[in-house]
């Protein structure tokens, strides 16, 4: 595998909003995550010295850098406010990413996201400013496209080199997929011929062989994981000791899963009690697969407090058991 990004960085978590939050970011490092991205953070927001978004900013527990992606499109408040995350997390700092492939409506109704890749004059002017602006890596996250079938990524990855960006990460999926059907590697190889700079490859990183496969078909520099991650954060030692051509960690058990997600809902109610309900949706990630996971699912939507969660946990474990001891019989 060819160096990896930075020099040093193989395995990443992707930035996904609502999901990589400072809890999450602290297993995924604890699992073997090479770089970890917040949460995607708004410059419009960090502008208005909005406290919810400079919340996004908190580093997570044995975070010795972080990636903070920002998404926008006026160029100056990216900028300036590219600068002050840099002011702030100072050497912590690994790189400012821009967000230029999130194709959720909400964001690029406003021309954010992956709207940027319609006008890819205005996404150079965003990261020429970025890049006049701080000392740090500043990056670029992107698709294969806008519209399906019409693919600009090798010609917008130039586009973006030439302003300056010094790494780029390619999802293999146009915008309006959205998050169906299969990523293309194809697409990510042809950004990786197209540009000097490294390239991550990202889009259905479920398993280690999938990671393995990505940087045979592509060539890409370091992978991404996003959703493969939910609920996984084993993924990154097992990606990692497939890069090494090590023997894989043993899969988790049933009971290793529910006490990863116990540990999760412990470090979300320790950061904020309030926020220990975002646990439902990790908490069923944790559960899937698991015998009689959709019961599980309806009562993990009336958890609302760590000891619920508690609760529930243990009843999940000793189902899970006795079943187990059932067919020992």
């Amino acid at each position: 595998m060819a160096a990896g990004l930075f020099g040093s960085y193989r395995v990443l978590l992707a930035p996904m909003a609502g999901v990589s939050d400072a809890a999450f970011r602290t297993l995924c490092i604890e699992q073997g995550a090479d770089l970890t991205y917040t949460e995607m953070v708004s410059a419009k927001g960090l502008s208005y010295a909005n406290e919810k978004t400079r919340h996004l900013l908190e580093l997570a527990e044995g975070e010795r850098r972080v990636g903070v992606q920002l998404f926008g499109h006026e160029p100056a408040t990216m900028a300036s406010q590219a600068a002050w995350v840099e002011d702030v997390l100072g050497d912590k700092l690994a790189c400012i990413d821009v967000n230029m492939g999130c194709p959720a409506r909400k964001i690029v109704t406003k021309g954010d996201g992956s709207a940027l890749m319609k006008d890819p004059v205005l996404a150079e002017t965003i990261v020429s400013a970025i890049r006049e602006s701080v000392s740090c890596k500043v990056t670029a996250k992107f698709r294969r496209g806008w519209g399906e079938g019409d693919e600009t990524a090798p010609e917008f990855a130039k586009r973006l080199e030439q302003a300056g960006v010094d790494a780029v990460t390619v999802h293999g999926r146009f915008a309006t997929q959205m998050y169906k059907g299969r990523s293309d590697r194809g697409a990510i190889a042809r950004v990786k011929g197209a540009v000097t700079v490294p390239v991550v490859g990202n889009g259905d990183v479920r398993t280690a062989q999938d990671a393995l496969d990505l940087v045979a078909d592509t060539g890409c520099d370091a992978v991404m994981v996003a959703r493969g991650a939910q609920g996984n954060p084993w993924i990154f030692s097992q990606v990692k000791s497939a890069f090494d051509g090590c023997e894989p960690p043993e899969a988790p058990s049933a009971r290793d899963r529910i006490e990863m997600a116990r540990r999760h809902a412990r470090l979300l109610n320790a950061r904020d009690p309030r926020s220990v309900v975002r646990m439902r949706k990790h908490a069923m990630w944790y559960v899937a697969g698991l015998p009689d996971a959709s019961r599980a699912r309806g009562l993990i939507n009336d958890c609302s407090t760590l000891d619920e969660f508690e609760r529930l946990f243990d009843r999940i474990v000793q189902h899970v058991e006795a079943l187990a001891e059932r067919d020992e019989l």
